[in-house]
C-alpha cells in the first residue's frame, strides 16, 4: 500500500504515535484490500497534525496543496477524531481510497464519552482473541470515545493469586494499555465491597438489600472487614499499577451492598464510609486520579428516594473525594436528580442500559438497534448530562454504542443522523435508505424471551405479534447483493442480517426454530467466540443448549 498517510512536520506539537498511522492503514485496507493508485487517479496524501487553539480534543480537515488532505488535531486526541471522521465521509471501493468532501472544525460537547467492556460470561470481551478487542478499542476511539472502564470481577475467584484471576488480570492490562495507546484515560470498576470467593464467612455482607448477591461480599461495619477491604483493593491497583489508571468507577449495585443494620440505607451510608476510604486510596496511589461514584439502581426496586436524600445530606458539603457521580437503571434514568440536581452540586454522567433489554440471551439473536429508545433517554438527560458509558455487553450491541458516542459528543444531534453516518461507513453510502428502512422494522420488533422444554427438546421465542418482518430481511437482502464481498463477510454487516433473517424465520414459524435458524444461531456462536459462553451471551442453538445443560431459573416450560 502507498504512503498515503504521514505525520506533517510543519504542524506537529508533540509527537503523533505510529499507531494513528497504523489504525488508518486498517481501516482503509479493510475496505480496499491491497491499495493502489490505478484508473488514472493519484493516491491522496493525507498529513496527521496537533495545533492548540481548536478547542479541547476537537478537530480541524482542510484541504492542502496537490491533493493533500490535513487533519489537524487540537491536541493528539483531536487528531485521532478527526481521522475517524475522514474516515467515515470517505468512499471505499476495491483498490481506491476516495476522500469525503466533508472539511470544518468540530469539538465535542460532553466531556465523558466512555466505553465501558463487560468482561464476563466468556462473552465476546472476556473471550475474543485479544488482538481483536483492541481493534474494537480502536474503532470506538475513532468515533469519539475517550474513556475506557473494564471491572476485575472477584467473586469468580480464590484470591488475587487464583492463576484464572492472574489470567483475567493479564488480559484487563492488555485491553487498557490498548486504551492507552489510542489516548483514552482509562479506569477500573469496583463494588465497594466486593469479596472473593473464599472471602471468610464470619465477615460477609447481610445480602438482604433487594439487590443481587453473590453471598461473598463484605460488611464493611464488622471488625476486620474493612481492612481486609482495603487490603484486596490495594493489590488490586498493584496489579493495575503498569497501567497507571486514569479513575476508578466506585459502585454500589448489581451485586453488592449490605442491609446490615450499621450499614443500611447502604448507598447512603455503609456505601459511603467504606467507599470513601477505597477512593482516597485510589488517589493516593495515583495522584491525578479521578473517582467516578455511581448511583446504579439507588432506591430500587422500592420506588423510594432514601438513599438519593440521604446522599444528598452527606454531600451537603461537596466531597473532595469523588469527581463524577454516576446516575441510570435497567430502564428509565432516576428522577431524583433531575428534578433536585446531583448531589454535592457534582457534574453527573449516565450508564445507558444497550445491552440486555427485552433479549434472553443478550445479544442471543443479532444486532438490537435502538435508535428510537435511545433518543427519547437521552433527551431526557442531555441538559444535566456530562457524558457517560454504556453498557456494552457485547458486539451485538455496536450500533447502540455508536450512536450514544455521537451524541455524547453533540448533544442536539440526532441518533437517526449518527445512524446514517454509521450506514454509510460501516456498510455502504448506496444502502443507507434500505437499511434505515430495515433498522426501523427490527426496533419495532424487538424482543425475545427464549423457552427451552427439555422433555419435548422444543425451543421457541415468546410469541409476540411482529411485524414486516418480511420487508425487514428483503430490504437487507437487496442490500447484501448491493454490497462489496469486505462488507458483506463483515461481523457488523452479518450480525445485522441475520437479527432481521431470524425475525422472519421464526415469526413464519409460529415463532419454532428451523434449519436455518440453527444455521444463524451458529454462525453468530463463530462471529461472538462464544462456543464456551454461558447461556445469557450465547445464541440459543440448539448445540450451545444441550452442550451447555444450563437452564435458568426464568425459565418456564411449555
Amino acid at each position: 500500500m502507498p504512503e498515503i498517510v504521514k505525520i506533517c512536520p510543519e504542524i506537529r506539537e508533540g509527537d503523533i504515535p505510529e499507531l494513528y498511522c497504523n489504525v488508518f492503514r486498517r481501516k482503509v485496507e479493510e475496505r480496499c484490500g491491497p491499495f493502489m493508485s490505478g484508473r488514472g487517479v493519484h493516491p491522496p496524501v493525507i498529513t496527521l497534525g496537533v495545533q492548540a487553539g481548536i478547542g479541547a480534543e476537537g478537530f480541524r480537515i482542510e484541504d492542502g496543496g496537490e491533493g493533500e488532505v490535513r487533519i489537524i488535531g487540537n491536541d493528539l486526541r483531536g487528531c485521532f477524531y478527526g481521522m475517524g471522521k475522514f474516515l467515515r465521509d470517505a468512499r471505499y471501493e476495491e483498490g481506491r481510497f476516495i476522500p469525503g468532501k466533508w472539511r470544518g472544525t468540530s469539538v465535542p460537547e460532553k466531556k465523558v464519552r466512555g466505553i465501558y467492556l463487560a468482561t464476563h460470561f466468556h462473552n465476546y470481551f472476556h473471550h475474543a482473541p485479544v488482538e481483536k478487542v483492541k481493534e474494537y478499542i480502536e474503532d470506538l476511539a475513532l468515533w469519539g470515545a475517550n474513556h475506557l472502564l473494564v471491572w476485575f470481577d472477584r467473586h469468580h475467584y480464590r484470591g488475587i493469586n487464583d492463576p484464572a484471576a492472574r489470567e483475567m488480570i493479564v488480559r484487563l492490562r492488555e485491553l487498557l494499555k490498548a486504551g492507552k495507546n489510542a489516548g483514552l484515560n482509562v479506569g477500573l470498576a469496583v463494588l465497594a465491597n466486593e469479596g472473593y470467593a473464599d472471602s471468610p464467612e464470619e465477615l460477609r455482607a447481610d445480602g438482604a438489600t433487594g439487590r443481587a448477591h453473590y453471598g461473598v461480599e463484605l460488611c464493611p461495619s464488622k471488625p476486620g472487614a474493612a481492612a481486609l477491604i482495603l487490603r484486596e483493593f490495594e493489590e488490586e491497583f498493584d496489579a493495575f499499577s503498569e497501567v497507571h489508571p486514569d479513575f476508578l468507577s466506585l459502585w454500589p449495585y448489581d451485586q453488592g451492598g449490605c442491609a446490615c443494620p450499621e450499614c443500611k440505607p447502604w448507598g447512603c451510608n455503609g456505601y459511603l464510609r467504606i467507599g470513601e476510604q477505597v477512593a482516597r486510596l485510589f488517589k493516593k496511589r495515583f495522584s491525578s486520579g479521578q473517582v467516578i461514584l455511581s448511583t446504579w439502581l439507588f432506591d430500587c426496586p422500592y420506588k423510594t428516594n432514601d438513599e438519593w436524600e440521604g446522599l444528598s445530606r452527606a454531600f451537603a458539603k461537596p466531597p473532595d473525594w469523588v469527581d463524577y457521580l454516576l446516575a441510570d437503571s435497567h430502564d428509565n434514568f432516576p428522577k431524583y436528580p433531575l428534578v433536585h440536581g446531583a448531589p454535592g452540586g457534582l457534574p453527573i454522567i449516565n450508564f445507558p442500559e444497550i445491552s440486555m433489554w427485552k433479549m434472553t440471551p443478550w445479544g442471543g439473536f443479532g444486532a438490537n438497534p435502538l435508535p428510537v429508545r435511545f433518543q427519547g433517554f437521552w433527551n431526557e438527560v442531555k441538559s444535566v448530562s456530562a457524558g457517560g458509558f454504556p453498557y456494552l455487553e457485547g458486539i451485538f450491541a455496536d450500533i447502540n454504542q455508536v450512536l450514544y458516542g455521537a451524541m455524547y459528543w453533540s448533544k442536539d444531534r440526532p441518533a437517526s443522523d449518527a445512524l446514517r453516518e454509521y450506514i454509510s461507513f460501516e456498510y455502504s453510502q448506496d444502502v443507507v435508505e434500505d437499511v434505515l428502512k430495515a433498522v426501523a422494522i427490527l426496533e419495532r420488533n424487538h424482543g425475545y424471551s427464549w423457552l427451552h422444554d427439555r422433555r419435548t427438546g422444543k425451543v421457541r421465542g415468546l410469541p409476540k405479534n411482529r411485524t414486516a418482518t418480511g420487508e425487514a430481511l428483503s430490504l437487507l437482502s437487496d442490500a447484501d447483493r448491493r454490497l462489496p464481498d469486505c462488507v458483506r463477510r463483515s461481523w457488523r454487516w452479518r450480525i445485522l442480517y441475520l437479527r432481521a433473517l431470524l425475525d422472519d424465520e421464526l415469526s413464519r414459524n409460529q415463532e419454532v426454530k428451523t434449519d436455518r435458524c440453527e444455521e444463524a444461531l451458529e454462525e453468530l456462536t463463530r462471529i461472538y467466540y462464544a462456543g464456551k459462553a454461558e447461556f445469557l451471551v450465547q445464541p440459543p442453538s440448539r448445540k450451545n443448549i444441550e452442550s451447555s445443560g444450563y437452564e435458568p431459573k426464568w425459565f418456564h416450560r411449555e
